[in-house]
């Protein structure tokens, strides 16, 4: 066997791809290479009989790049074919791959190798959640930029990628932190703008006081305090930005009906948005006569009788009483606490006109998220005890008729509607005027969308003192990001720091104005990066109609479940606002959504301080883990694999340890994706996986010898017995084909596919040599074997194919060998096999016991007398039931049993 520095020659373009092998095998060892190497077929001719571990590394190192540029050359996208679009939700770049990483990429991997072998167009693209919080702490802390951090990070992950032998269609790379991805998140900031949908209003954010800035939650410790200064934060008003998301509450909540099982998250989703059964309406502000300029919005359950509204009703944390408005000294001087405080605020009903009194409510919480309500005495026992206790005047305006139907009165032109019929009219006038009227539910809130940070979206608005909030003009997006350099997490936003940025002519009037220095929430760069993927290089729009209407929606979404509330509400609710846009024609943007579990691992804890041990700190020899170097016994517990909590593991070690294969096929294999993976206990996995393999191998090993035997292969010299393993073989490789394309189109469940594999496996290794040299069933139920384990284990299918396919001697025609693995059609089942049997296997049971099998004509199978003839006159019913007395006997067409009962 030559050695790899035998066989360089003096190409220099081979010396260079020979050199790279060898130095991606030096990479590999985690101890000497010995002197003589192992070889594989693809590179010498050459079969290699055993799958070891020298054997695994060449034939990851040769097929890694090769399947990698395979999958991931797409041509233009053609509309007459049918498609698949995998999505697994794109990662922060961090700068390093966790194992959650690996299980959700490793499953879209899967699933797009499939669907590609099943002849669809498939992308399986992927991108980076660019922006965020993270990447400024590295600019504080180390004086990084974060453009610089979060290229470098983009950098290493995508070799991460690579290196896990991961499909993805990287032609389609998106970052949401590019002025070209960006534009557009800008573009639909501004549609959404001009749809009423995006307004400012005060809001409470986390304020450090010694710093002086603002902190989002997740800079702010359990104590309260401020992650940096150490400061108790503070709660603070600030003017932010929403968007308008209660708008499609009702929308998105009657959508959800339409979508296929969602693995309970559908609840999720249903739960979030709440009951819309009310609606919010604007009411304009008065002091002593006089209007103020100040609107609010109010909530009320019964919109219908919205003419009976005696008084608002607003909460004493409310920001009327606490931000910045002019009626706070007003509202607080007014304000009784613990009582019901009537104030000499009043609000006007922009679409009726009526003036009712503001009440400062005695109670400190109204139902869920409501912070203002309408008082409606009509609807409300509540409300009508407030109105009489304060003195307000109010009309009824429901009656009942005697038949029990509620009519509206005293209502204006809704009067003598039905209550149904006049929550209609409201609620549409309301909207038609933009005052409200959306139906929707107390629980869901508007979405804050304003940061005070850098490395965001920039908001493009700009202020002017003249014409107020003017939106920036189309033709000058995007707002590029200034290049700020100083970034000390104190104060206000580092975009302050950029006057030349800030300062501005404002795009109406051209006075001075400055440009907002908010940026936006990374929810809204992940609401619509889906539909960037179908057309993303597209410098005119944010993708093109009829692209996004061919690709989406989304078959399958792949992502964590701490993802499937807000992130997927933000989401649909963008998907919803294109289609009202015209932009595309499906409502909803995902169709099938895998929501996969946790790969967890073991924590232990100091009981005292709840400090996280290293694994080499923990004493596990005994019953109990305790502390090694004090005794001190541990907190165990099953967590989240976290760099911190010392309970993560680096794929990139378990790759040099085990193979890219192994590892996939570990992931797919040790629970359903839905579910947790719980590393420790599921070890019994990795060595499971590992044996399969080697098992796979040995049978490409026994084909390819007992057809280099000198034997020519001839169906004719196999005996009756063996004809019969030959069918039964055939039998079960339709069988699996069946049942593992299932396992990959309906429910995802992976690991009940290798186990259907494994069991076919099991089944070759029992063949006969004459069977392995004679029949094509079994050569073809290896190639089928090959192919179905491909998608899921493609290096070593890559190479095993590549054996067979040179094997000498072949009686399967139907397979295209001249092309690699991934590149065959899925496997079907044979039409024969569909066909139903002329002769039925009826089971035999005697006293509820099973006793073998009998065959029965198809036409007889159905009628009890001819089948409990046929049992009697056979071997089995000669040798269990001649001489006894039957009871009674029961056939079951259905399950193909019939039951004898017999005296003992």
């Amino acid at each position: 066997m030559q050695s790899v520095c035998q066989r360089v020659g003096t190409c220099s373009s081979c010396l260079k791809r020979q050199l790279n092998v060898f130095l991606g095998l030096i990479k590999w060892q985690r101890r000497r290479v010995p002197a003589c190497v192992r070889t594989i077929y693809s590179e010498t001719g050459k079969w290699e009989k055993n799958y070891g571990l020298q054997t695994r590394k060449r034939v990851e190192n040769w097929w890694l790049p090769r399947i990698k540029d395979q999958f991931c050359k797409i041509s233009e996208t053609d509309k007459s074919r049918p498609k698949f679009y995998v999505l697994s939700m794109f990662p922060y770049p961090s700068g390093k791959l966790h194992m959650g990483h690996v299980r959700v990429y490793t499953i879209s991997d899967a699933v797009a190798r499939f669907q590609k072998m099943r002849g669809m167009q498939v992308i399986n693209p992927m991108g980076w959640d660019a922006f965020g919080l993270p990447a400024e702490n590295a600019a504080v802390e180390h004086g990084l930029h974060p453009a610089s951090w979060t290229q470098s990070n983009i950098q290493h992950m995508r070799e991460q990628f690579d290196a896990l032998g991961l499909s993805f269609t990287w032609e389609r790379e998106i970052m949401t932190c590019l002025p070209e991805y960006y534009k557009w998140t800008q573009y639909l900031f501004l549609k959404l703008f001009e749809a009423g949908l995006v307004y400012q209003k005060e809001a409470l954010v986390n304020w450090d006081p010694v710093d002086q800035t603002v902190l989002a939650n997740e800079q702010v410790d359990d104590n309260g305090c401020s992650w940096r200064s150490g400061a108790k934060v503070e709660q603070k008003y600030l003017k932010q930005w929403f968007i308008k998301t209660t708008a499609y509450a009702k929308a998105m909540f009657d959508a959800l009906s339409d979508l296929p099982e969602w693995y309970g998250i559908k609840e999720m989703q249903a739960n979030w948005i709440g009951d819309c059964v009310g609606c919010s309406l604007d009411f304009l502000l008065k002091v002593n006569g006089q209007v103020t300029g100040e609107k609010l919005a109010a909530y009320t359950y019964t919109p219908e009788a919205i003419y009976g509204a005696s008084h608002i009703s607003i909460l004493p944390s409310h920001s009327l009483l606490n931000g910045n408005s002019n009626l706070k000294e007003v509202f607080q001087r007014e304000l009784i606490p613990g009582k019901d405080s009537l104030t000499s605020v009043t609000a006007v009903n922009l679409l009726t006109n009526q003036e009712i009194p503001v009440v400062i409510s005695a109670k400190n919480n109204f139902e869920n998220f409501l912070t203002t309500k309408i008082g409606i005495p009509s609807t409300s026992a509540e409300d009508a005890a407030v109105a009489k206790d304060l003195g307000i005047s109010f009309t009824e305006v429901i009656e009942t008729l005697p038949n029990g139907l509620e009519k509206v009165v005293n209502s204006g032109e809704i009067t003598g509607m039905t209550r149904q019929e006049a929550l209609k009219a409201i609620t549409q006038q309301a909207k038609n005027k933009g005052i409200g009227g959306d139906l929707t539910s107390d629980k869901l809130r508007d979405w804050l969308i304003s940061r005070q940070r850098y490395w965001g979206t920039p908001i493009p608005v700009i202020h002017c003192q003249t014409c107020g909030t003017v939106p920036v003009p189309y033709e000058d997006l995007p707002v590029v990001l200034p290049n700020v350099t100083t970034f000390t997490g104190k104060g206000a936003s580092p975009l302050e720091s950029a006057p030349e940025w800030v300062n501005c002519p404002c795009p109406r009037c051209k006075a001075a104005a400055r440009r907002e220095i908010d940026t936006m929430d990374t929810f809204v760069d992940s609401a619509w990066y889906y539909l960037r993927y179908t057309d993303p290089h597209n410098t005119d729009r944010p993708f093109n109609s009829d692209l996004a209407d061919y690709w989406m929606p989304v078959d399958l979404y792949i992502g964590g479940k701490e993802h499937a509330v807000m992130h997927l509400f933000y989401a649909r609710f963008f998907n919803h606002f294109c289609r009202d846009l015209k932009m595309i024609k499906h409502k909803e943007p995902f169709h099938k959504l895998l929501v996969q579990g946790l790969i967890k691992n073991q924590t232990f804890r100091l009981t005292t301080t709840g400090q996280c041990l290293k694994r080499e700190e923990v004493d596990l020899t005994g019953t109990e883990p305790v502390h090694l170097k004090t005794g001190e016994k541990l907190q165990v517990a099953w967590e989240k694999m976290s760099k911190s909590k010392h309970n993560g593991i680096d794929p990139e070690e378990l790759v040099k340890e085990y193979g890219i294969d192994t590892l996939r096929l570990y992931i797919l294999f040790a629970a359903p994706p839905e579910q947790d993976i719980l590393w420790d206990t599921k070890t019994d996995a990795m060595p499971g996986v590992q044996r399969w393999q080697t098992r796979l191998w040995m049978l490409v090993t026994k084909l390819i010898e007992a057809r280099t035997s000198g034997t020519m292969p001839n169906r004719e010299l196999l005996n009756k017995k063996e004809k019969a393993e030959a069918r039964k073989i055939w039998e079960q490789k339709n069988l699996v084909i069946s049942e593992v394309t299932e396992c990959f189109t309906k429910d995802h469940l992976f690991n009940a596919a290798i186990s259907r594999l494994m069991s076919l496996t099991n089944i070759l290794h029992q063949a006969s040599r004459p069977l392995i040299l004679h029949s094509a069933e079994f050569e073809d139920a290896l190639a089928t074997l090959c192919i179905m384990v491909a998608p899921m284990a493609p290096h070593i299918a890559s190479e095993m194919w590549k054996g067979l396919a040179h094997m000498q001697n072949k009686l399967c025609t139907h397979h295209h060998w001249d092309v690699d693995v991934l590149h065959q059609s899925w496997p079907k089942v044979d039409p024969e096999y569909l066909q139903p049997s002329d002769v039925v296997e009826m089971s035999v049971l005697i006293n509820n016991k099973a006793c073998g099998k009998v065959p029965v004509p198809q036409q007889a199978a159905r009628n009890f007398e001819e089948v409990h003839e046929l049992v009697l006159q056979s071997e089995l019913g000669a040798k269990h039931l001649q001489g006894r007395t039957i009871k009674k006997a029961f056939l079951s067409p259905r399950t193909a049993l019939i039951n004898f009962l017999v005296q003992e």
